[in-house]
């Protein structure tokens, strides 16, 4: 080919189309603050963050350890996260669960972190630490312990009682964290002190942060540094008013990010797109408060929560689904972000009462990665073709942000365009979108750009480009292919890659219908181009005498585009290109399995998912999981010598295909498992609620007597009964009020505060009096009022008489700084009996048994409540059960308003080989016949699986009746025990409409099977009451 020299100025880009376009700073040789500490190892300057002296985009997801407690999983969502291109995760502490007794932090069993960190390093991600100690993360009081709420000091402020109550734990969860560095040959990069910390009451935002504030980060900064933490510090400013970015004075963090959430909360509708929150101008504000650090996106919308009364988790994957992460995405993109956290990526489970008072069990958040852990929702295929063309594009990492405008760059306004230019390459990004994000419209458009080959307007050999519904594109300009300058390319790049012999592969990907068109510069190539099949809808034309012009028609049927034995160039449908998967191979100590541009990958087609890739000589070993027969075939790996594939250590095998392409065929066969019936299974029964008995003693409950609180909140009963003043927080609070009638007694008021969606029920002696379920007037709010007739229980003068109030603890609030607002006090907050002083009425309270001083030191401080099954851990495994009633919670339940208590056991025996994620259903129909009557919908019902808490069914509310549970809680393969507490909040009684054990899609899975979590038995225990 005739070699045409074109000169090429990257400025020139700037005097396209007379945009004008200031010109975007372009210090390439920009020196690297050195870091003395970390010996090299962690770098940056204003374009990205450098890794053992490499350039990286740090693509991280959020998840929680925590909220998966079962350690031999956690690899399992690691290498699910490293499928998808990402090479980080972000993750928070959770300080309530390891403090739950002042003075004694508990880094062990579940919650230890040194298998966290273990299984990251094996996967190959790097870790971004965010030990708090505030997390907010819709956890029970932020994430802080019960016993904080008793300090009278402003949390998240300087006070000393309240910064000396963080000391322990910091210093504790510093050091587990500080031995993981990278600068110990661990995964974690980046450390976060504090959480969203840009307000305080009576200070205005442009007067934060005041004095006090200043000094409290400083402290928790300094908290973190002292325990030996010298990876840089990072803060996430959701309000991007520079708070804490670096040089902004004491408190000042080293790297400075941001959150957003653009896509709200309501996923009730999801097909209605907020338009408040679209992020405009992003580069600007970095530009204005930290121009020498990466742009760093904290915290950017993965999904949304759900909470009881609402709408499941699938509804909020609709909300935040596979259009916004195109759109939502790729608008960050433009902004040149080099290090991008999505919070969540896998959720997890609410088990064991940690979620706060807005949310229910499931912590599903509409996740790429689900509760069970299944990857099939759409945009976790999105984000990996996403994830994965950053990782092949190395002018993006010194790449700068252009302005965004509607018209630019293409033929209509009714597309908004960014540029982003690279500085150290000629290559350009336009990230093209409708001028109106939310638009629905399908809208065809010209493409009008500078390339290395003049202006053009694009396509150029006919037709028109299209954006259909909510939808963004990169298109590139001068994209260079180890060598090889790609001038232009409308459909996207999902990765390319180069073998031993020279040869590139390239994988280009549209939406289906969609014409699309690139060029390539043939000036150092030699061969002519050949399209398998013969398809004559591929147009090509050679123009200028070295540039090729290729344009197609996506359609499911693949194409490619072979130049000789140089370049071979893949045309997909997206939704084929889904089934493709990058996957790198380890290298030499110390990156191995850690992500590096050095490092060589393979990419396969096929699996439901790949996890791991090893070469051999002549055979390539994959790891991973299928769900249906299917055929493995290997697209790229870099040696040209495999000549047979071994999946999951099975014997390697593998033929040609007419493509040349080596393909094996992997057979599935659906597992055969065994479930157990539970409406015919043996249950053993016991009354959960014998305090309503007038046998009943309760001596050893703690009375309350404390004439005051440290509580924001004043007292308005002579004695505060706020439960938290008594060291009780989680799971349920029972009430028990005496006092000698007068024979005045009509009505009983009562103020009670549990949470969003909590309810109550009431006995007088052993009559039952009233309930409320949640619903009606005031339902939904965390605190209800009511005003009890007690007219049909006329009380005799001068008897004793007692009250027993069982409450529904959902959990507490979370808070900005300085709100104290986690402090709100649970339980009974007032109350006024007719015809008597409040002092008339002595109460007593229980909560979980020894409150602070928790018994069950391996499931946690908030496994458990106030009910006496739970007191006595007869939700464990092997309870004392012989002598308790046969009874059944579906077939028989309970005859009246109360809580009874049922357990069972099953087995299960999972085949060998086989994922299967499962889950706890309740039936919840309205259905009804003769023969079974209405079944009342006013229960609430908690799930312990092997002494777990794993689910709080609410029946009259709901939304959420499945409930997952993972592997090792769940015993696969060996006896497991399921307790249940059945509350009845009418006096008829009620029972289930039916439970049952479900298992969701099976994989024949390379996943590591993980090892059994802490299953104590029960045990006697001593002062049980």
């Amino acid at each position: 080919m005739m070699l045409v020299s074109i000169i090429f100025i990257p400025l020139l880009y700037l005097l396209t189309l007379g945009q004008g376009l200031h010109a975007p700073p372009r210090d390439v040789n920009s020196e690297v603050e050195p870091r003395d500490q970390l010996g090299g190892l962690v770098e940056w300057d204003q374009y990205s963050m450098i890794i053992r002296g490499e350039r990286i985009f740090i693509f991280s997801g959020e998840f929680h350890p925590w909220r998966l407690p079962s350690p031999g999983l956690w690899l399992d969502i690691f290498q699910k996260i490293k499928a998808l291109g990402f090479n980080a995760v972000s993750f928070y502490t959770y300080w309530g669960l390891v403090e739950g007794t002042q003075g004694t932090v508990r880094f062990d069993g579940v919650f230890a972190l040194e298998e966290f960190f273990k299984a990251a390093a094996e996967a190959g991600i790097y870790l971004i630490a965010r030990p708090g100690p505030y997390i907010n993360a819709e956890t029970a009081l932020g994430g802080y312990p019960g016993w904080t709420a008793r300090i009278r000091a402003p949390l998240r402020g300087d006070d000393p009682e309240f910064v000396n109550a963080t000391e322990l734990y910091a210093a504790t969860v510093g050091k587990l964290i500080a031995d993981a560095q990278i600068t110990n040959d661990g995964p974690v990069v980046i450390l976060q002190p504090e959480n969203e910390y840009d307000t305080w009451p009576d200070v205005n935002n442009t007067d934060f942060p005041a004095q006090m504030n200043r000094n409290y980060m400083e402290h928790v900064k300094q908290q973190f540094k002292k325990a030996g933490n010298v990876v840089p510090q990072m803060v996430n400013d959701h309000l991007f008013q520079g708070n804490w970015a670096p040089g902004s004075g004491l408190g000042e963090t080293e790297l400075y990010g941001i959150d957003a959430y653009p896509m709200r909360y309501d996923c009730a509708h999801p097909d209605v797109w907020p338009k408040i929150r679209w992020p405009e101008n992003w580069q600007l504000m970095h530009q204005k408060y930290s121009p020498n650090t990466p742009f760093f996106v904290a915290e950017f919308q993965g999904g949304s929560g759900t909470g009881f009364g609402s709408v499941n988790a699938d509804a909020c994957n609709a909300l935040v689904n596979q259009e916004s992460v195109r759109v939502l995405w790729k608008n960050n993109y433009s902004f040149a972000i080099k290090i991008f956290n999505i919070y969540m990526t896998y959720g997890g489970t609410n088990w064991g009462n940690l979620g706060y008072r807005g949310g229910d069990t499931s912590y599903d958040y509409g996740a790429a990665i689900k509760e069970n852990r299944h990857i099939w929702r759409e945009k976790y295929s999105e984000e990996k073709l996403e994830a994965n063309f950053f990782k092949v594009s190395p002018a993006y990492l010194t790449a700068v942000a252009g302005n965004a405008s509607n018209g630019s760059y293409v033929s209509t306004d009714q597309i908004g365009t960014t540029p982003v230019f690279a500085t150290a390459y000629r290559t350009a990004f336009y990230i093209i979108r409708h001028a109106d994000w939310t638009s629905t419209n399908t809208t065809t458009y010209k493409l009008i750009v500078l390339t290395s080959a003049g202006n053009l307007t694009i396509p150029q050999l006919g037709g028109e480009l299209v954006l259909t519904r909510r939808d963004s594109k990169i298109h590139v300009v001068d994209y260079d292919v180890a060598g090889i300058n790609l001038v232009y390319c409308t459909a996207e790049i999902f990765t390319w890659a180069q073998d031993a012999s020279g040869k590139r592969t390239i994988i280009l990907y549209g939406g289906a219908g969609e014409l699309h068109e690139f060029a390539i510069d043939l000036t150092t190539l030699t061969t002519s181009a050949h399209i398998v099949p013969n398809d004559t809808t591929v147009k090509t034309r050679v123009m200028d005498s070295n540039i090729l012009v290729v344009q197609w028609e996506v359609s499911p049927d693949r194409k490619i585009l072979k130049l000789g034995n140089e370049l071979e160039i893949l045309l997909l449908w997206r939704n084929d290109a889904y089934n493709y998967w990058v996957t790198e191979l380890p290298a030499e100590a110390p990156i191995a399995n850690y992500s590096s541009p050095s490092k060589s990958t393979v990419i396969v087609k096929g699996p439901y998912l790949v996890r791991t890739a090893a070469l051999d000589g002549e055979v390539l070993h994959l790891t991973g999981d299928i769900n249906s027969t299917t055929d493995v075939e290997l697209i790229y790996e870099p040696t040209g010598k495999v000549n047979a594939i071994s999946f999951n250590n099975n014997p390697p095998g593998g033929t040609r295909n007419g493509n040349g392409k080596l393909t094996m065929g992997l057979n599935f066969q659906a597992p055969d498992i065994r479930l157990p019936s539970f409406a015919s299974l043996e249950w053993k029964y016991i009354d959960s609620l014998p305090e309503v008995q007038p046998s009943y003693d309760d001596s050893k409950w703690v009375i309350c007597t404390n004439p005051s609180t440290n509580n924001p909140q004043p007292l308005l009963t002579p004695t505060s009964l706020y439960a938290s003043d008594y060291g009780f927080h989680s799971g349920s609070l029972i009430y028990r009020g005496h006092f000698m009638a007068n024979g005045n007694e009509s009505s009983l008021f009562l103020n009670l505060t549990g949470g969003n969606d909590f309810g109550y029920s009431l006995w007088l002696n052993k009559s039952f009096v009233t309930s409320w379920d949640g619903t009606g007037l005031g339902g939904g709010e965390p605190s209800h009022n009511d005003t009890i007739s007690l007219a049909s229980h006329p009380l005799e003068s001068g008897r004793p008489y007692v009250f027993t109030l069982l409450i529904d603890h959902m959990g507490q609030d979370e808070e900005a700084p300085g709100t104290d607002a986690i402090k709100s006090p649970m339980g009974l907050i007032n109350f006024d009996l007719a015809g008597h002083a409040q002092s008339d009425v002595t109460w007593k309270l229980t909560g979980n048994l020894g409150g602070e001083s928790y018994h069950d030191l391996e499931r946690g401080p908030r496994n458990e409540g106030a009910m006496f099954a739970e007191r006595m851990g007869y939700h464990q495994p092997s309870p004392p059960s012989q002598d308790w009633e046969v009874s059944n919670p579906i077939t028989d339940g309970i005859k009246s308003a109360g809580v009874g208590f049922f357990t069972t056991t099953f087995e299960l025996d999972v085949p060998a080989g086989y994922d299967v994620p499962m889950s706890f259903v309740f039936a919840n129909s309205t259905s009804t016949s003769v023969s079974t009557p209405t079944i009342s919908r006013n229960h609430r019902v908690q799930l312990f699986v092997n002494g777990w808490q794993f689910g709080k069914f609410v029946a009259n509310i709901g939304p959420q009746t499945s409930f997952p549970v993972p592997e090792g809680i769940l015993n696969h393969n060996g006896l497991n025990t399921v307790a249940l507490t059945l509350w009845s909040l009418d006096g008829g009684g009620a029972r289930l409409d039916g439970f049952s054990l479900e298992p969701e899609m099976p994989l024949w899975s390379g996943y590591r099977k993980p090892w059994p979590a802490p299953q104590p038995a029960w045990r006697e225990r001593e002062g049980a009451y």
